[in-house]
């Protein structure tokens, strides 16, 4: 059966995941790739009671904000879904879609919800990012997946990547390109760090391990990429040249904090020192005396915060990023921080036993934090400051503190991933 279409659709707003949204017969439709203002043909896909999912067909006039997309493969490459808007209409949306998502879930007035901090640089931001390979008959195509998909779409640029890291992405592929080894590197992580040093980790599936590092570490070396391998766990990492660490640079004055292959930091230098300011700005006010900080990774936000706190708790479940965070401390002679490899889960719990907590600190991965939460609410620490990377879960877990007590005092969204339709947040709980 041929799927309906709609020929004329006029899109009224965007919606959270990024797709415009306009209304036919009283129905919502769907339609990625669209602008506010965008008069459009659609061929509806799937159809629900309240609601359908289009493919865009034409778009007879454009919205005011609409533009044309500067990647030769937007729209079919899976990395971005804006780049047809300008940037001041991303950071509009954003701020729009937020606020109205935390104030349709939460009972919370629209005044705490405080403006989106935008980016300074919308392009050439990305510093760390996950290259999928394949290799086909004609090349090895390197790229990101195209939505809803495992093909890769191969890029020779990516304009949202930093240019350090697209050079290194073509240096490598110049290294795989009709080697036997190709077929067999699935997926090559890089990243760059804030001293230019670049850092990469093929995925390796095959078993002539040797052979291919005999191979690659001279290439490494002349192009002074430091290089790993993985095979399946990150337990298996294993150096074939360079150094493993890369340093951001964060604080006031500025720290540098090592992380080593395997580990985390955030895709957007830029933006994470922002938020790490504004994070120490609004706790610098009324200082916290215990802190404890979840999902810690290397020290983000952990180490700043120790300037200002009385004790400072990491805790952070992949034992190698809580090696870095110790060294860290180390150098910079903080002696009123402990780490703890743990899983964060349980971890409030076990910790309060020394004292309670003034001030817990959480940055999730993007599920966040449900079981952590059940222990805020029986613990009852005076502050609560959480890091969000999908507001869906945030508000689910914002949810049972507020209706258990804790007042929302403040939430700001950021833009870490201009773009996309992903937005960061930073919001700030107090026990009534």
């Amino acid at each position: 059966m041929t799927e309906p279409i709609i020929e004329e659709l006029t899109i009224k707003a965007l919606a959270f995941g990024g797709q415009g949204l306009g209304r036919h017969q009283g129905k919502v439709i769907f339609v990625p790739f669209t602008a506010p203002g965008d008069r459009i043909a659609c061929r509806l896909l799937r159809s629900k009671k309240h609601y359908a999912e289009g493919r865009l067909l034409n778009i007879h006039s454009p919205g005011p904000h609409r533009r044309e997309a500067p990647c030769p493969v937007f729209g079919n490459c899976g990395g971005c879904q804006w780049q047809h808007l300008e940037y001041s209409a991303q950071c509009h949306w954003k701020e729009q879609i937020f606020a109205d998502l935390l104030t349709r879930q939460l009972p919370v007035c629209r005044s705490r919800i405080r403006p989106l901090s935008a980016a300074a640089e919308p392009w050439g931001y990305r510093s760390r990012a996950q290259i999928k390979c394949h290799l086909t008959a004609q090349e090895l195509a390197m790229g990101f997946y195209r939505p809803g998909s495992h093909f890769v779409v191969a890029m020779e640029q990516c304009p949202v990547l930093h240019p350090a890291l697209n050079a290194a992405k073509s240096v490598i592929a110049g290294w795989l390109a009709g080697r036997p080894w190709a077929r067999q590197i699935p997926q090559v992580d890089m990243a760059v760090d804030d001293l230019g040093r670049v850092r990469a980790v093929l995925h390796y599936l095959g078993a002539d391990r040797d052979r291919l590092n005999h191979f690659l570490a001279p290439l490494a070396r002349g192009a002074g990429i430091a290089l790993f391998l993985q095979s399946g766990r990150k337990s298996s990492l294993a150096r074939i040249w360079g150094e493993e660490e890369l340093s951001i640079a964060v604080g006031e004055p500025p720290m540098l904090l090592g992380y080593g292959p395997g580990g985390f930091a955030q895709i957007n230098l830029e933006q994470n020192r922002a938020m790490v300011e504004e994070v120490v700005t609004a706790l610098a006010e009324d200082p916290p005396g215990r802190v404890l900080d979840l999902f810690c990774g290397m020290g983000n936000f952990t180490l700043p915060l120790a300037r200002i706190a009385g004790r400072v708790i990491g805790v952070e479940d992949y034992a190698p990023a809580i090696d870095w965070a110790r060294r860290n401390a180390g150098r910079v002679g903080m002696t009123h921080i402990e780490f703890h490899a743990r899983p964060a889960a349980g971890a409030a719990t076990e910790l309060a036993a020394g004292g309670n907590f003034d001030l817990v600190l959480l940055d999730p991965p993007r599920t966040g934090a449900r079981e952590v939460i059940k222990e805020l609410l029986r613990l009852a620490p005076r502050r609560i400051l959480y890091i969000s990377c999908d507001p869906a879960t945030l508000a689910r877990d914002l949810t049972p503190l507020i209706h258990g007590g804790y007042e929302l005092l403040w939430s700001r969204p950021y833009d870490l991933f201009p773009q996309t339709h992903h937005i960061e947040s930073i919001t700030l709980l107090q026990l009534r």
